[in-house]
């Protein structure tokens, strides 16, 4: 099996790399790549952790992308995280992270969150702090059932504690990933809540910038919709990638490899899984 996006604890995964590691090799993945969201600062903890497991490492990252006043994710894999482009995009991301945290911190804090941006540097570890942090505090605090109800009531477009992030533009985040050596993926076409015309765009545009390929199966798409990436794929001159977007043990629908296999009408994404020499 492959799985091509996943997350660790570098991000707002719930494993750190080496146990995600460990879980992708007794499940029998034999590439996994490691895309924690805006930063590479687990990969080489997953590294060892690949090479005592037998397991190929893809180095990679889900780097946000602000296109059309929208957030879209491109899932940058066979990346050379020593590239100093890539580090000094990735550094800017990470500001922005910051600079959002504390605002939705003190967002959240008008409805009762206390100390919320304390606990999420606590809640993240050495990883970057997330919305996702934010979610878990509030249904702590009892002010969400669960996390779906933090977003859906708190965290997203037009809630209490959403705070629109500017991120780089698509050209810049797909040029950092080049520069690294690495192929450009759109992550999840699907998972944005476009209107169909919306996701043509966004794929178009995606693939007009030097996007390389499309992200066809996911923990959470549908055959109809595999179906559909596959074709705009060939539209625009993608080539299919898969991943499960695992970001903890207790989401089983997204569990590590538990993704369909790349339709055969679409070609699979090429890419040196190793730092280029």
């Amino acid at each position: 099996m492959i799985d091509l996006h996943t997350h660790s604890t570098a991000s707002d995964g719930r494993l750190s790399p080496t146990a995600l590691v460990e879980r992708a090799a007794a499940r029998g993945v034999v590439r996994l790549a490691l895309t924690d969201h805006d930063t590479v600062a687990g990969v080489e903890e997953a590294r060892g952790a690949a090479a005592a497991c037998g397991l190929d490492l893809v180095a990679g990252s889900e780097i946000s992308a602000t296109w059309e006043r929208r957030t879209l994710h491109v899932v940058g894999l066979g990346l050379d995280i020593e590239c100093q482009r890539l580090a000094d995009g990735l550094r800017r991301q990470q500001q922005e992270r910051a600079t959002r945290a504390r605002e939705i911190a003190n967002r959240l804090a008008r409805i009762g969150l206390r100390d919320g941006l304390t606990r999420a540097r606590e809640a993240a570890g050495e990883g970057e702090i997330g919305r996702a942090h934010f979610a878990g505090l509030l249904v702590d605090d009892g002010l969400a059932r669960n996390r779906q109800d933090a977003f859906k009531r708190y965290l997203r477009p037009g809630r209490p504690g959403y705070r629109r992030t500017v991120w780089a533009g698509l050209e810049d985040v797909i040029g950092w990933i080049h520069a690294a050596g690495g192929r450009a993926v759109l992550a999840h076409p699907f998972g944005y809540g476009f209107s169909g015309a919306w996701r043509q765009r966004a794929v178009a545009a995606f693939a007009a910038a030097g996007g390389d390929g499309l992200e066809i199966c996911t923990g959470v798409s549908t055959v109809t919709q595999e179906s559909q990436s596959a074709r705009d794929a060939r539209r625009h001159g993608l080539a299919g990638s898969i991943g499960s977007d695992f970001h903890a043990p207790e989401q089983f629908w997204l569990d590590i490899g538990r993704t369909r296999r790349l339709p055969d009408t679409v070609p699979a994404l090429a890419f040196a899984a190793a730092p280029p020499a």
